[in-house]
């Protein structure tokens, strides 16, 4: 069974897109970013979900981190956040997120969608 990490410090959001995906994959969750890294780096997930203003370490120090570590580099990154200015766009993607995702573009069924279609 695959394994999706969940980097996101909104529980309800956090506890909505897991239900929505337990009974396809196993869903581990994180609501900072320092616990992220740590989750990531012993559970070597299939995909992470990650918000990037997150308590602790914020998300483009945690997609920073995972991509300099060989062991997760490759572990592909949606990033799911309200920031949507271009240059964090940018950034993200410069940092090595997959997709980019602004929370008030999307519904719930729309994200799941994605974490499928990227895990497929």
């Amino acid at each position: 069974m695959k394994t999706i990490l969940i980097i996101e410090d909104e529980s309800a959001l956090q506890k909505t897109i897991g239900g929505a995906l337990e009974n396809e994959m196993r869903v581990v969750s994180a609501l900072d970013g320092e616990i992220g890294v740590r989750l990531a780096k012993e559970n070597l997930p299939d995909l992470i979900l990650l918000d990037l203003v997150l308590p602790k370490k914020d998300g483009f120090a945690v997609l920073e981190e995972l991509k300099a570590d060989p062991k997760t580099k490759e572990i592909p990154v949606i990033v799911l956040t309200n920031l949507e200015d271009m240059a964090d766009i940018q950034r993200a993607l410069d940092l090595g997120a997959t997709t980019y995702l602004v929370k008030s573009n999307y519904q719930l069924e729309d994200v799941v969608q994605k974490v499928r279609e990227t895990m497929a």
